[in-house]
């Protein structure tokens, strides 16, 4: 009867997760539309989903810790409550100001959802632990590819004022959801209760847990550089709203594989050489793209797909390493690799951003590429790979 209930958990949270990421998807093909509409420049929109994300993702260890030390499930109920309500707002924001806040409130929701959600996973896994993880963020990363699809098809056939009415269907899941998913004290895993202070000196003092912080953030600078900045050089290159969506979502879809096949991948060869494959093949294959774009796009969107497949294989392993490094933190260790990763490449997107506008967008992310390949020397202090 467990095994039944731990499935049927497992089920809806991967569903909660394909819609959360699909709302958090939805802004960045039709990020140039909005911001002509709100009269804004490509640096200003950069900073904007910067200042976003700073606030969706620094704050994910903090709301994994109060997740690691609660049974309710509050931070996955409103997490989509909230994603799902704020980011379809902001695309009718009619100032910069409103526009900013929707965003901030939007980005919040996956920074409730998340840490709380990879903990539950994480618990509810009896057995094939790595493979549970996975296909959590295969959903999401699907969920991911779908939202620019979704976004850039409703502007272009019926106008940016109808997305609000995609909503609907999250708060929908957000409840169904919540009535699926049990509480965590009914599965019998007792949850160890720790100073605030004594659990983040714990996580950051431990050498492996900074590496592993350190690749996540490596990912994420080409992740956030690539998915922020390349609507915009499609957008001035004449490219519609529907191409700069499907482009994304083969990236993003091509990332999501490639968190499926993680687990083989690691098994077949190790996380530490999965972390260097994910690192240092990004500066080639951005080179290509950068030497394809302009005279063969369709070329250079396959190859934009394949970065997103190197990208993405190294995340269910770093999770799951993390996780291992870590038990007791199960939900806060998320947080910080998923999360806090991310918030911090958000601090520097804004400079990204306003490089990219003077000094243009194709060098900008030729530079930004080449910064995982150093860092990428780090990776032989990690453990080997329990399998």
């Amino acid at each position: 009867m467990r095994d039944n209930t731990n499935k049927k958990a497992l089920t809806w949270l991967n569903l909660a997760h394909l819609a959360n990421d699909t709302y958090s998807g939805f802004l960045n093909p039709i990020m140039p539309f909005i911001a002509v509409k709100v009269g804004i420049s490509m640096a200003v929109a950069t900073m904007i989903m910067s200042i976003a994300q700073v606030f969706g993702s620094m704050f994910q260890p903090i709301f994994g810790f109060f997740a690691d030390n609660m049974v309710k499930r509050a931070f996955i109920f409103w997490g989509l409550i909230f994603g799902s309500l704020f980011v379809p707002l902001a695309t009718n924001a009619p100032n910069a100001i409103i526009l900013t806040l929707f965003v901030i409130l939007g980005n919040l929701g996956g920074s409730f959802f998340h840490p709380q959600a990879l903990g539950f996973i994480a618990r509810f896994s009896r057995e094939n632990f790595v493979s549970n993880i996975g296909v959590f963020i295969t959903f999401g990363t699907i969920g991911y590819s779908l939202g620019p699809v979704i976004s850039a098809l409703v502007t272009q056939h019926l106008g940016l004022d109808k997305i609000p009415y995609l909503s609907i269907v999250g708060i929908f899941l957000a409840l169904a959801m919540f009535k699926c998913v049990p509480k965590i004290s009914g599965t019998g895993v007792k949850i160890e209760h720790k100073y605030f202070k004594e659990t983040f000196r714990e996580i950051l003092t431990n050498k492996y847990m900074l590496i592993l912080i350190m690749v996540s953030i490596m990912k994420s600078l080409i992740t956030n550089a690539s998915v922020i900045l390349l609507p915009f050089l499609w957008k001035s290159l004449g490219h519609s709203p529907t191409y700069i969506g499907v482009a994304l979502f083969l990236f993003l879809l091509a990332g999501g594989f490639g968190s499926i096949l993680s687990g083989r991948f690691e098994k077949a060869i190790g996380a530490k050489k999965i972390f260097y494959i994910s690192m240092t093949l990004t500066l080639p294959i951005m080179a290509l793209f950068v030497l394809t774009y302009k005279l063969h796009p369709i070329i250079s969107v396959a190859i934009f797909g394949f970065m997103g497949f190197i990208t993405m294989l190294a995340q269910p392993v770093m999770i799951v390493m993390a996780q291992r490094i870590l038990p007791k933190y199960k939900s806060n260790v998320s947080g910080f690799i998923n999360g806090f990763s991310w918030g911090v490449v958000a601090i520097f997107l804004t400079i990204i951003g306003f490089s990219a506008q003077t000094f243009g967008i194709a060098k900008v992310l030729l530079i930004v590429s080449f910064v995982p390949v150093v860092f990428a020397y780090f990776v032989k202090f990690l453990p080997q790979s329990e399998g």
